[in-house]
């Protein structure tokens, strides 16, 4: 009997175990690495090595605590067996592109599964922050009843202009959301969306963006063109006291410009459920309470995490019976 592919689990799914046995059974075997450190996670693939043979990885964020993030380093030591690795997640910083593509190994992430999560995330923090309530929860908590919140620095959502930057699947849903107040909703990205509705308009540039919203909130994920996207000069472009959410990466955002618009109330207020130095946030951002800030929580609901955790299952399942996957990184295509 022929010998069956070999798939490797890195970084256990939390929600979707028997998925795994659904989706190989008959077509891979499944190992589950759980190699102390990247030393010994490599030595596994030697000749008569448990991992030797592995055509496909499984790759959830989990896994960097043992063996580091999947950077240029691990990527090039891979065999080369190593055909797809998918890894669980829309943004797929964490690992090499460029690396993947000299190895002729093939990316995919988990898009589209994730919007609905992110974009109420995101909805979250503009109404927190239009409407200080992490300032009155804090007032509250502290014993202070409503002796910290001044209304006159809070405002309704209602006919107020926000600005998505990026309008992907999570800015979309986002837009949706938005316009129910309603809100009026202005995009850039690098090009239309065709599925835009006519009520979300379109701007040429990220300065005229910029200039005409109450608030900006980021959508555009992270890569070497996209660092410190939104610096200096698009923060000062933005009116006084208007709010900046980020719920994509935190490096997209340079932070110090963002601290700087705080010190002298150029932003009235941000929204960060990311950061530039995760899990580190600089203590300088707590000094303004009027701030919503989140650990990272964006995908963090049971639901979520399991339709992230089968798509990029499937995208393994698909690769094996097909020779591709469903969601291969626009970098790759």
């Amino acid at each position: 009997m022929a010998k069956l592919p070999l798939i490797m689990i890195t970084g256990s799914p939390r929600w979707a175990h028997e998925e795994v046995d659904q989706l190989f059974k008959d077509i891979a075997d499944v190992i589950v690495d759980d190699a102390p450190d990247r030393t010994e996670f490599f030595a596994r693939f030697a000749p008569g090595g448990p991992y030797e043979g592995t055509v496909g990885i499984y790759r959830r964020n989990i896994s960097a605590a043992r063996i580091g993030i999947f950077d240029a380093n691990l990527i090039e030591q891979l065999p080369s067996s190593v055909k797809w690795i998918a890894h669980n997640g829309s943004g797929y910083n964490l690992v090499d592109v460029r690396a993947c593509k000299a190895k002729g190994i093939c990316l995919s992430n988990t898009p589209e599964v994730v919007d609905d999560a992110t974009a109420t995330t995101a909805f979250y923090l503009v109404i927190s922050c239009m409407r200080h309530y992490a300032l009155a929860e804090h007032s509250l908590r502290s014993g202070n009843w409503k002796k910290l919140v001044y209304s006159g620095a809070t405002h309704d959502l209602t006919g107020r202009t926000i600005g998505i930057l990026g309008l992907g699947g999570i800015g979309l849903r986002l837009a949706h959301l938005v316009h129910a107040f309603p809100m009026r909703v202005l995009y850039y990205s690098r090009s239309r969306n065709p599925e835009a509705p006519e009520w979300c308009e379109y701007v040429d540039s990220m300065d005229e963006l910029c200039a005409q919203v109450d608030v900006l909130s980021v959508h555009v994920p992270l890569r070497p063109d996209t660092v410190n996207l939104v610096g200096e000069k698009q923060i000062r472009a933005m009116k006084r006291g208007s709010i900046l959410v980020n719920t994509a990466r935190g490096k997209v955002v340079d932070e110090d410009a963002l601290l700087r618009a705080l010190d002298d109330g150029h932003l009235s207020s941000v929204g960060l459920d990311v950061f530039s130095d995760e899990p580190n946030v600089n203590p300088r951002l707590f000094d303004f309470p009027q701030n919503a800030l989140l650990p990272h929580v964006g995908t963090r609901t049971r639901d979520t995490e399991k339709k992230m955790e089968v798509r990029a299952l499937t995208n393994l399942r698909d690769f094996l019976t097909t020779g591709k996957g469903r969601d291969l990184v626009v970098e790759l295509q």
